[in-house]
Order: C-alpha cells, then sequence, then structure tokens
C-alpha cells in the first residue's frame, strides 16, 4: 500500500472528466447512452468491440463530433475501456459506461464535486437504478468465503438469503454517501491519477469482476472506493449479454475463479481446489436454469463470438 495518496497537478484535483462507451451491438442504447452523457457537457469516446448492428453509422449521423473507435474485434470491456482511455489528455478522469445506462441530469457534477471534495476517493460509482425503478445494488463488500459460497448457491433459490443480503448490503438503504469495498463498472468515475497508477482494467479479465478488480487493486494502492447517491443513473442491464447468454455464464465464472485466485493469501490458498469445483458446480446449475427458462433459440445463438459487457 502506498504511503502517500498521488494527486492531480498541483496537488488538487481537475475539473475535466470525459466518458468512455464500450459498446457492442446496442445501437439504439447506445444512442441514449451517448446523449446523456453529452446532456452533462463532457466528451465522450465510444470504443466498439466489432458491432454489426449499424452502430457506428447511428452514432455518426446523430453526434457526428463524438469519438469513435473500433477495436476490430471483441476484445472485452476492460480491453475497450483501457484503449478509451488511452486517447484522453493525460489529466482527463474517466467515467467508463455501459452502452445501456443513462447518466440523469446533474449526476456528472454530483460525481465530480465529490471527487473534489475527498483526494482520497480513487473510484467513485453512482445510485443505480432499474428499469422499473428499484435500486440495483451497485456498491457492495468483498464476500468471505461462506458469504460467497451461500450466495452462490442459497441465492439461486432464495434471493433474499442473509449471505447475499450481507454481500450486497441489503441492510443499508443506498441514501447516504459512504466508502464501499467496490462499485459497479455499469458506470463508474475513476480518478486519473488512480488509474495511472494501477495501469486501468486487468485484460485477463474478458467479462465481469473486472471492475471488481479494479477497486480491489486501487484500494491496495491506497485510494478509498466510494459510493455517490445523489448521482443517479438508470441502467437497463444485459442489453449485450443477452445475445450469448451461456458464453456470458461461462466467462462470469472464469473471471470469479481468476479473482478469487489473485486476491486469497498464500497461506489459504488451501481452499481453492473447493473453490473451483463449487464454480463448476454453480456453472452447471446456472446454465441448467437458464436453459429451462429459455426458449430453444438461445442454443443456437450461444456459439457466436461474445459480447463485451
Amino acid at each position: 500500500m502506498s504511503a502517500a495518496l498521488p494527486r492531480d497537478a498541483a496537488g488538487a484535483v481537475a475539473d475535466d472528466i470525459a466518458g468512455v462507451v464500450v459498446n457492442y451491438n446496442a445501437r439504439q442504447h447506445l444512442l441514449s447512452c451517448v446523449e446523456s452523457l453529452i446532456g452533462e457537457g463532457i466528451a465522450v469516446t465510444v470504443v466498439d468491440n466489432g458491432s454489426a448492428d449499424g452502430s457506428e453509422r447511428a452514432l455518426r449521423e446523430r453526434f457526428p463530433h463524438v469519438g469513435w473507435l473500433a477495436t476490430g474485434a471483441n476484445l472485452g470491456y476492460g480491453a475497450a475501456a483501457n484503449l478509451g482511455a488511452a486517447r484522453l489528455p493525460g489529466g482527463t478522469h474517466l467515467l467508463v459506461c455501459n452502452p445501456d445506462v443513462i447518466v440523469r441530469p446533474g449526476a456528472v457534477d454530483s460525481l465530480r464535486r465529490r471527487l473534489a471534495s475527498d483526494l482520497r476517493v480513487g473510484v467513485l460509482g453512482p445510485r443505480i437504478t432499474n428499469a422499473d425503478g428499484s435500486l440495483y445494488p451497485s456498491a457492495r463488500r468483498f464476500p468471505s468465503l461462506p458469504d460467497a459460497l451461500g450466495h452462490a448457491f442459497v441465492g439461486q433459490i432464495w434471493k433474499s438469503n442473509p449471505f447475499s443480503r450481507r454481500y450486497m448490503m441489503a441492510g443499508w438503504d443506498h441514501a447516504d454517501a459512504r466508502e464501499v469495498d467496490w462499485v459497479s463498472g455499469s458506470c463508474m468515475l475513476v480518478r486519473r491519477a488512480a488509474w495511472d497508477a494501477i495501469g486501468g482494467f486487468d485484460t485477463t479479465f474478458f467479462m465481469y469482476l473486472e471492475d471488481v478488480d479494479l477497486c480491489w487493486r486501487v484500494r491496495r494502492e491506497g485510494w478509498s472506493v466510494g459510493y455517490e447517491p445523489s448521482a443517479d443513473v438508470l441502467h437497463l442491464q444485459g442489453v449485450s449479454a443477452d445475445l450469448h447468454p451461456y458464453r456470458m455464464l461461462v466467462a462470469h465464472h472464469a473471471s470469479m475463479w481468476r479473482f478469487a485466485w489473485r486476491t486469497t493469501p498464500v497461506d489459504r490458498r488451501w481452499v481453492l481446489p473447493l473453490v473451483f469445483v463449487g464454480l463448476v458446480a454453480r456453472l452447471g446449475l446456472t446454465v441448467a436454469r437458464r436453459a429451462l427458462a429459455s426458449p430453444p433459440a438461445r442454443f443456437r445463438r450461444a456459439s457466436a463470438p461474445p459480447p463485451a459487457r
């Protein structure tokens, strides 16, 4: 852990924020997302992971001044976000977003004020609501092993179980600003100095948990991770991931294994074989439940290249 927190030039927080949106076949949602970001007065760069739905044409017709970076292939969410960040000026803070989010008016200013008022904060997450107006638990704890296993298995049949509630901080109404362990990468503001200190997202996480890992590494560098409820963001969820659900389930569990390996102390790695067996069992259970609940056409789409998020 760093002895002292690095700061921007002149020891203060720069007042510049730019949006990086990672897109994969989310054309209509992408346009709404970009419009909301432009409405907040920030520059936007869209990084596209090989979309084939006319996203680029639609964006250029409606917002010709918005930056577009085509990766040429599906590199994953973190790798695409890193490429977008590399195109921005060195002092620019990053608002990393999914294409299926809409940033409510005033949200960016709320995040900016919080970042400027607390120089310890390296990553900041807004309040995220679902399409039906319900709260999405975007600010969470790093779970203990019992809570992780309980959430993984009991959570399949009992959503309000105590393991999941502790992990998702369900006993808290999310009405007050506070420090948390991690915030959702569907929309997060990252201080540029913190981003540069850890090198951005770890690109070995193709999909899922790249946000958890980023927050974990930021905290190890001495920064804090914050939640700001006065910044409100709507998230439709799964717009790209639902195109290829089974590939995404595999990617999710692979990321969980990678994160467990990285964060388990050496003297406790004896538990990792049990974790691996548990993840394989959970994957099988989750795939079975999804197959029973999904139409047969889902299986035919599962063989296509996976989305960015």
